[in-house]
């Protein structure tokens, strides 16, 4: 994977919070820069700080639009239950007809950034039928800016967003080239989608959260998925909620493997920032890889 010209080594810990706490809404730009402010210096002012941790698209993507070992394409569907109607970006094989084992790839809370499209990318170059659904798609789809995108998200009502994703998953698992058989993977919000599709969804083979909150822990029971839990290690906000969560599972009998990769910030797998963690994200990619081969077939 692509390491970015900084590390999250390069930033004060106390950085990393803030950035985190922007991120996720906790915080808004003008909240980031005053509390920022105070570790700038040596010719870094707080938009710099701001400016190197923001993502850096074009140089971390791994898989080209255009790739000729891929074939993809921007596909609408409906979601009666949701806003109506959705659209994704649909990545299989390169090849003639073929049936793959479908996965489905749910975006941050930022919509279908460039970053989660090479997500779709790369599994489809493992032998998977991806599937990344953009939730923004009734408010125009993703901007082109992170700030504008988690502005339009904050505005979605969250009860039709997920089920924008039953809709999607219901769509990708009777598409002509899937085999029928279903995983889901979800990265920070996207991390607590698949959490929750695991819940909803019995005919769900397999659900692959990177750091994302927890599910309804009354409906935890209701899951027949394989879970590949990962965690980052300095990920306060997301790991409070993990101890009552592996209890819930244990009662339950769910099938499951946790991972918490020592020194990592949440958002590790995500090349495009300074958080990004080479090692392990090669490890927790190379695992996902490995749990849906062995629950989804090849």
């Amino acid at each position: 994977m692509t390491r970015p010209l900084l590390t999250a080594k390069d930033f004060e810990p106390e950085v990393l919070r803030l950035f985190d706490q922007y991120v996720h809404g906790l915080l808004d730009r003008r909240g980031f820069l005053d509390r920022a402010a105070a570790f700038a210096g040596r010719g870094t002012t707080a938009a710099g700080l701001l400016a190197a941790l923001s993502p850096q698209f074009a140089a971390a993507q791994l898989v080209k639009p255009d790739d000729a070992r891929i074939r993809a394409a921007h596909l609408e569907f409906a979601s009666p239950q949701g806003h109506g109607r959705a659209r994704g970006y649909l990545v299989r094989p390169a090849g003639g007809p073929g049936k793959w084992p479908a996965v489905l790839v749910v975006h941050e809370n930022r919509g279908l950034n460039p970053h989660i499209e090479d997500i779709a990318r790369r599994l489809a170059l493992e032998g998977f039928l991806a599937f990344a659904p953009d939730v923004l798609f009734t408010l125009g789809g993703y901007p082109g800016d992170e700030d504008k995108a988690r502005a339009l998200f904050a505005q979605l009502d969250p009860r039709k967003m997920q089920e924008d994703f039953v809709a999607a998953a219901g769509w990708l698992k009777e598409r002509p080239e899937s085999t029928g058989r279903l995983g889901v993977v979800g990265f920070c919000y996207g991390g607590g989608v698949a959490n929750v599709l695991a819940t909803r969804l019995p005919e769900l083979a397999a659900a692959v959260p990177f750091y994302g909150s927890a599910p309804p822990l009354e409906n935890v029971g209701q899951i027949k998925a394989r879970l590949l839990i990962h965690f980052a290690d300095n990920d306060e906000r997301i790991n409070a909620g993990w101890p009552a969560y592996e209890a819930a599972l244990k009662a339950a009998g769910v099938a499951y493997q946790a991972h918490r990769y020592p020194g990592t910030q949440h958002g590790f797998n995500n090349n495009t920032t300074p958080r990004f963690d080479e090692a392990a994200a090669r490890l927790a990619w190379q695992r996902t890889l490995d749990h849906f081969r062995a629950t989804l077939g090849s």
